[in-house]
This record gives structure tokens, sequence and C-alpha cells, in this order.
């Protein structure tokens, strides 16, 4: 008996029984459809996070200032001092100190509310200057970002983020009209592109932007502080130059160029935050991985189950061969095939599903799915692999019956 022969005969078996074959292939579909589905859930959760990261800005590097201490000894978590000042920024914006870095924007950041006509928000309002769209990687909507002249003289001007725009502007342009922001009126003079990303507990399309000079009229505060200084990277090849100047100069600036001293700042990166941020991503699909994989080990059990029944029906069939002049090998391969089918179109069928899943579920969970052709080969390659090898039992015992034996039996 040739392949195809082999081939042929086993499709028949199969086309025979064609319920209970469909029942048999059922605890594989549902095997390889929860992997593709497992996969692309979490494979979707790493993009979309990174999306979120990348919104933050290109080639970003984020630096935060120290922990304080208080008098009785009390230390504060990291970005509780004021260590970090608009001459550091300055002093990371020249290009012959610190050739790897594009652009500078140093931040200031309070909670304050805004007012216009009869509504008022309260939001995140950012201090910074003309450098923060392009560092940011943001865009604007409508209108104009802060110039160098309303920096400089610190105008009372702001630019609103999308969201904080609609709560206070319910019609119309917000561009050219007054807000309040913390008691003093200012003039809109344009709105941010939304994102839909979001860092910590605050979103990015919820902030309002200032003048720094203005923004720390407005809060009160005196001192030439800042909480962040966001760097970008002149490219992502330099990244880590640039991470090395900055800790270099920091550390010369604030008397601490010692490698053994502690530094009173922090360095993050897209990357560190990236990789925090797929840690559970990651732990949850290898979780849900081990359950399809699961799944797919009581589907093979089924094959073989069904092998070994498909054996004792047709025992005399198997005798009848043999006394033909069939080989042990020829029986063997002809069970093997049949086992094969069944777990190679259960794994079509289960990628097929899986697929059509991975278009249907974004929708009903606000969840991107991402189909991996990778996870989607390897679930086939599987499916085959393990129709295979639960056939081999069932296989090898019809090879093992005698004729004469294999006749006999009722």
């Amino acid at each position: 008996m040739n392949w195809t022969e082999t081939f042929r005969s086993g499709l028949d078996a199969i086309r025979a029984h064609r319920l209970r074959s469909g029942l048999t292939m059922l605890g594989i579909v549902i095997g390889v459809s929860s992997v593709i589905l497992t996969v692309g859930l979490g494979l979707g959760a790493q993009d979309q996070v990174r999306q979120q990261i990348d919104a933050l800005g290109s080639n970003l590097l984020i630096v935060s200032p120290g922990s304080s201490t208080s008098e009785s000894g009390m230390r504060g978590g990291f970005g509780s001092a004021s260590t970090l000042t608009l001459d550091d920024a300055n002093a990371l914006a020249s290009r012959e100190v610190a050739p790897d870095i594009a652009a500078v924007a140093p931040v200031t950041q309070d909670s304050l509310s805004l007012t216009a006509g009869t509504e008022n928000w309260t939001t995140s309002v950012v201090g910074t200057t003309t450098t923060w769209p392009s560092v940011r990687s943001r865009t604007l909507r409508s209108g104009r970002f802060l110039t160098e002249d309303e920096v400089t003289g610190a105008a009372d001007v702001v630019v609103l983020g999308s969201d904080t725009a609609s709560e206070l502007f319910a019609f119309g342009s917000p561009v050219g009209r007054k807000v309040t922001v913390g008691g003093t009126p200012m003039t809109v003079v344009g709105v941010l592109e939304p994102t839909g990303a979001s860092a910590a507990s605050s979103s990015e399309d919820d902030l309002a932007l200032v003048p720094i000079g203005t923004a720390k009229r407005v809060t009160g505060a005196a001192t030439g502080s800042v909480s962040t200084i966001y760097v970008q990277a002149a490219s992502a090849q330099v990244l880590s130059a640039a991470h090395q100047e900055i800790t270099a100069l920091l550390r010369n600036l604030h008397g601490s160029a010692d490698a053994t001293a502690e530094a009173d700042f922090s360095i993050s990166t897209q990357e560190s935050l990236l990789e925090t941020a797929n840690a559970t991503n990651r732990t949850l699909t290898i979780l849900l991985g081990g359950v399809a994989a699961i799944s797919l080990l009581v589907g093979g059990i089924g094959v073989m189950n069904i092998m070994l029944v498909a054996v004792t029906e047709r025992i005399r069939e198997i005798g009848l061969r043999k006394a033909l002049g069939a080989t042990p090998r020829a029986i063997r391969r002809q069970f093997l095939v049949e086992a094969g089918v069944l777990g190679t179109v259960g794994g079509v069928v289960g990628v097929g599903l899986g697929i059509a899943g991975a278009f249907l579920l974004p929708d009903l969970i606000d969840q991107p799915v991402s189909v991996s052709v990778t996870a989607t080969v390897a679930a086939i390659g599987v499916a085959l692999a393990i129709g295979l090898g639960f056939g081999v039992y069932p296989a090898g015992r019809a090879a093992r019956l005698t004729p004469i034996d294999a006749l006999r039996s009722e």
C-alpha cells in the first residue's frame, strides 16, 4: 500500500464516522483556538503598552529628582526632593557638552482649578518651554504652541489638552477664549491633538500647558527647581550615550562626580518603563497559555481514545489486510495517518476560529488582539504532533495483531 492509498483509506475511515471524528477533533480545536487567542491577547496588550509609552516621546529619557529627608530623618520617595533646576536643563541643552542630546524640556507641575465661564475643571498645570512638543512627540489639533517670547516674558497664555478643552468648552473652538488658571486669567492659544495614552494615574490628554515662569508665578513657587526634565536623544542608537552624558553632567553640577557617591537624581527610559509594564502581561500570557496547553493535552487523549476504539472495531479488517499481504509497517502507517489527519484538521479549524475571535473580541472587550504568525504555525504543528504522538500506541497495537487472531475475533 503506497502513501496515496494510505491517505485515501484514512480519509475514508474518518468520513465513515463523521460525528465521532468531529467530537474527537473538538478538544484540539478548543486548545488551538485558545492558544491563538491567549497569545494574541498578550501581544495585543504589549503593543498597547508600547504605543502608550511611545506617546510619551521619541527616544525619551526622563530625569527625576532624588528623595528628600526631613529634619526628623523621614525619607521621602524618589522625586520628592528639589534637586533639579532650570540651570540643569540649560546645561543639558548645550550640544557642546552633550552632543547626543537633541532637545530638553524642563517641567514644573501642579494641580490647579481651571474656570471658563460657568464651567470649572481641576487638572494638571504644566509649566514648560517651547521644546515640549518636539520632546514629547505631541502635535496641535488647533491653534499654536507657546512662543519663545511668551516663555521668556512669562505671558498669561495656555495650551489645553483635548480632554481638558472638552470639559471647559462644550461648544466652539477654545482658541482665543479666556480661562482662569489658579485665579489668573489666561488666553487659550492652542489645543493638543489627543493621544489616548496615560502616564501613572494621569491622562496625557488632560493637562494645561503654560510658560514655566507663569506656572511658578501662579503656584507661588519662588525657587528655580523643576519637577522633571524630559530629554530627547538624537536617535535610538545614541540613547545609551545620552544617558551617560546626562549622568556625568548632572553629577558634576551637583557635586557628586565621585562614582561611589549617591546621585540626587534618577533617569528612566522608555524601555525600562516598557519592560516593567509588560512583566505582568507576560506572566498572565504564560499562565493562560498553560491552561490552553492542557486543553491540547486533553484533545490528544481524545485522539488516542478514539483510535483505540477504531482498532477494536476494525480488528477483522486488519486481519484481512494482513492475510492479503499487508505488512505491520503498512498497518501502523494507516492508523498514524488517520490520527495525524484528525490532529491537523483540528489544528486548522482551531486556527480559523482563533483568527476569527481575534477580529471579533476587540469590539466586545475593548482590548486589542494581535495574531502571531509564529504562534499560528506552531499551533498547527503541535496539533499534528499531538495527533501522531497519541496515535502511536493504537497504531502499534494494530500492527502487532496476528492475522489468525484478528480473523477469529467477533
